[in-house]
């Protein structure tokens, strides 16, 4: 019989969840790219890259609070939505900064729009890192603490429970 403590995942270090911040964004990223051009073939392409961006936010939270941050199970729709929200600021951001290279140059090469918009990705995604790591999958110390509880095994409640009682003397009744 496992405790909930065994049950529930620990949060792995900044380190480590950064790096799988960035496996699973960034293949789950590259998989997006592909599935957007394959359904493309079939409908228009700003529909299939909405489909596309919709289920790949889905999936990557799901990723996300599985392995990357130890949040449990399943993410929560309170995750989901601050998940997109986060994600819908980093293509802003992005954007912005499309849009701000394009006001400083008429005709940037392709090799400056690449710079830029990997920056800008970069930038957005450490930002979006953060957010996530603080406050979508943060655990607050009453979840800490109520997860303590439930992992203490029953004789250990009830002995303290029997020491509160007060002493029993045996053989007579108190």
């Amino acid at each position: 019989m496992e405790t909930a403590q065994s049950q529930q995942q620990s949060a792995p270090g900044t380190f480590t969840a950064f790096a799988r911040f960035v496996l699973f964004g960034g293949g789950v990223g590259l998989a997006s790219s592909f599935a957007v051009a394959a359904l493309a073939s079939w409908i228009y392409w700003g529909l299939a890259n909405a489909l596309i961006t919709a289920a790949s936010t889905l999936l990557a939270t799901e990723l996300h609070a599985r392995f990357t941050f130890g949040a449990g199970p399943r993410a929560t729709w309170r995750q989901h939505a601050q998940s997109a929200g986060s994600a819908a600021a980093a293509y802003a951001v992005t954007s912005v900064a499309m849009l701000v290279l394009r006001q400083l140059m008429a005709a940037p090469g392709a090799a400056l729009e690449q710079v830029v918009y990997l920056s800008a990705s970069a930038l957005a995604g450490v930002a979006r890192f953060a957010v996530l790591r603080v406050v979508v999958f943060a655990r607050s110390r009453s979840q800490v603490a109520a997860t303590v509880r439930a992992a203490r095994p029953v004789h250990a409640t009830a002995a303290r429970a029997a020491a509160s009682a007060g002493p029993v003397v045996l053989g007579r009744a108190a």
